[in-house]
């Protein structure tokens, strides 16, 4: 997985990784429950003024995925790590 100039993980990754989720429609009711866990309460008064987690709670999360760096290495299949981490969460009680 390569990390974009910005110091981020690739934006083809992401769509990547949105297009694994969109290929399994049974993960789609937990994907969403759990994009919106993920979302900051208020996302509406602040800029962009869209429905999306902040920079460190991503960065957070992809740290305690990955390791050292708030980011994949080089190969990790972050698509399917997506899908992996989305059937663990149906999967876990009161989903």
């Amino acid at each position: 997985m390569a990390r974009g100039s910005s110091g981020t993980v690739r934006s083809a990754d992401v769509w990547a990784a949105v297009a694994a989720v969109l290929r399994r429609v049974d993960l789609w009711p937990t994907a969403v429950l759990q994009w919106f866990r993920m979302v900051p309460d208020g996302w509406w008064r602040r800029r962009p003024f869209l429905p999306v987690p902040s920079r460190a709670y991503l960065e957070f999360r992809l740290l305690t995925a990955y390791g050292s760096e708030p980011r994949p290495e080089e190969g990790v299949d972050l698509a399917g790590d997506l899908v992996t981490y989305l059937e663990w969460c149906r999967r876990w009680p009161g989903h």
